[in-house]
């Protein structure tokens, strides 16, 4: 017993001298974010961010339709199962919910774990293409010039040090050259600033320019927000109330959505944490696919969803040619139809087939790793599956799967 009581001190003491040193040095570096890191996740009983952190943030609403247009269930749906291996894999993941629809018609809806149809969820970086639309929006009604304008035209903290040279365009294609440091991992990392953070605004606006911008593809958050801050500039709305005015009273939305703010009344984080229902998601991808129109109403040029469906002239982050990423949305090219998807770092995904009319919903809190790039392969169709995770495959082909089983 003694032995035991001896261990238990050197433990109790271990973690104090743990807790000052990183004290200590959350109050050097002033990276006091960490604070509510620590306590959104460890002493919630988690070890990262979750698709149920709504309540944990400061937000803003996006009010639903007035007029919802709700969903009709296929004769047939779910008449396709998932297999015992599907089951499995997709619990490994640990998924939420699937849906498939096609047209107007859902034809798989399954949910897991308490998660339901009005069950809100974050949609981490599937909220960069609702930016990517709301810029196309504004550029529609010529609130925003061109996308080859200057950042710093909106922003004039972008006037200086090399950042005068970036466009609106290659914030869009992911490539401003900018030292944003992105991790989903690293605690001390940009990411981890502007989640749990307080100040996004100068987070973003401090980032130096390390490359020429529009010659290679590097994934960056801090993209997304500098174009949520240049859609708040040009359009003088916040972007919640843009987003809602614009999109989602427009789209028959089921339920309000919610944008987390890094304070209260502070500033949307359009890079991520947009809540929605699944079956809202699906309207966002059923949008997309039918290029900016719902219905008669065109909500978004078909020009500008072209222009944003295109694979811009770059290298990507490890070499390879981009087939991968349009204006603020993924793409995939090596399947008979083009597929254009948004994704978030724990797999959430609003997939869009335009040619076949469906869209396939995904969410939940794991995502499988992401396809490297070989330089060593000549096979164009290993180069277009560089890029995207190996689930989103699987998802693609179950929704295939489903389509076809409606139609036999």
């Amino acid at each position: 017993m003694r032995f035991i009581g001896k261990l238990f001190k050197r433990l109790i003491w271990t973690i104090v001298i743990f807790l000052i040193i990183a004290n200590v040095f959350i109050i050097v570096t002033g990276k006091y974010y960490l604070y509510k890191g620590i306590a959104s996740t460890y002493l919630s009983g988690e070890t990262g961010p979750t698709i149920y952190d709504l309540d944990k943030f400061p937000n803003s609403r996006i009010k639903k339709s007035k007029e919802p247009n709700v969903w009709k269930n296929s004769s047939a749906i779910n008449s396709t199962k998932l297999t015992p291996a599907q089951e499995k894999y997709f619990e490994h993941l640990k998924t939420k919910a699937i849906l498939v629809f096609k047209g107007d018609e859902i034809l798989y809806e399954r949910y897991w774990d308490g998660h339901t149809a009005s069950t809100l969820s974050n949609s981490f970086s599937a909220a960069k293409t609702v930016v990517s639309l709301l810029v196309g929006i504004a550029l529609d009604e010529h609130k925003i010039k061109s996308l080859d304008d200057k950042v710093g035209d909106y922003l004039p903290a972008f006037n200086k040090s090399g950042k005068e040279h970036i466009t609106i365009r290659h914030l869009l294609m992911m490539s401003s050259g900018l030292d944003w440091e992105e991790s989903g991992k690293n605690p001390l990392s940009d990411n981890a600033a502007s989640y749990y953070g307080t100040d996004l605004y100068n987070l973003v606006m401090d980032q130096e320019v390390i490359e020429e911008p529009g010659k290679r593809f590097e994934y960056q958050s801090g993209n997304s927000q500098l174009l949520g801050y240049i859609v708040e500039t040009a359009t003088g709305v916040g972007l919640n109330e843009y987003a809602e005015d614009k999109i989602w009273s427009k789209i028959g939305t089921e339920e309000d959505a919610f944008w987390s703010l890094d304070k209260e009344d502070g500033d949307e984080k359009a890079f991520c944490c947009m809540y929605a229902s699944p079956r809202d998601f699906g309207r966002l991808g059923k949008l997309i696919s039918h290029k900016g129109a719902w219905g008669n109403l065109q909500i978004i040029s078909k020009s500008y969803m072209e222009e944003m469906f295109k694979n811009p002239e770059m290298t990507t982050d490890n070499g390879g040619k981009n087939y991968r990423y349009g204006l603020h949305i993924w793409t995939y090219l090596g399947s008979g139809s083009p597929i254009y998807y948004c994704r978030g770092i724990l797999g959430q995904y609003i997939i869009s087939i335009p040619e076949q009319d469906i869209v396939i919903v995904r969410l939940g809190g794991k995502r499988s790793k992401t396809i490297e790039f070989n330089d060593k392969t000549n096979s164009i169709q290993d180069e277009y599956k560089a890029g995207h995770p190996e689930d989103f495959f699987e998802l693609v082909s179950f929704g295939n799967k489903v389509v076809k089983g409606i139609k036999k």
